[in-house]
């Protein structure tokens, strides 16, 4: 049982770091929650691999400080393509 949530969390982090992704995108990937990739990547993994702990903490901590920004272009992509849809009904 140890040895699958082992693989689980060094499988996260290696997608995270590789990946240079999100919390959000791993869980997806993987199929779990963003709860479960939270605490494998932060609690869970410090106890069994500090080194690759602390990549994964600078992809996070480089996430976190860019989210206002994706956040930002998420609602520009959503208020351009609202636009696109009333050019195309003639409104």
């Amino acid at each position: 049982m140890r040895n699958s949530i082992d693989a689980r969390i060094y499988d996260l982090a290696n997608y995270i770091v590789e990946n240079e992704t999100t919390v959000r995108a791993a869980a997806k990937r993987y199929g779990v929650s963003k709860s479960t990739v939270h605490k494998d990547v932060t609690q869970r993994l410090y106890e069994i691999d500090r080194s690759l702990y602390l990549r994964v903490q600078e992809v996070l901590a480089r996430n976190k400080a860019e989210r206002h920004l994706r956040g930002g272009m998420a609602t520009k992509r959503k208020y351009a393509l609202l636009a696109e849809g009333h050019k195309k009904n003639g409104a």
